[in-house]
């Protein structure tokens, strides 16, 4: 597993926005692990016609906090 901090993809709002609810994405931003071999897509408005795939630990200057999330 490795750590995701504040200011990387993994807790941006942008990343996996598609789909703000799948368990995965959840998990990573409440516990701040994701797998190491965890990619998604980067939803941020400058990248769209990159269709850019990102890690968790990825990082840009586009970060936006995704919305604070408690685990179960």
């Amino acid at each position: 597993m490795q750590q995701v901090q504040d200011g990387q993809c993994g807790l941006c709002s942008h990343f996996g926005e598609q789909h703000p609810q799948d368990q995965q994405l959840i998990q990573i931003r409440t516990k701040h692990e994701a797998p190491e071999n965890y990619v998604d897509q980067c939803g941020h408005p400058k990248h769209a016609e990159l269709d850019l795939r990102v890690t968790p630990i990825s990082g840009c200057s586009g970060f936006e906090a995704a919305p604070e999330m408690q685990a179960d």
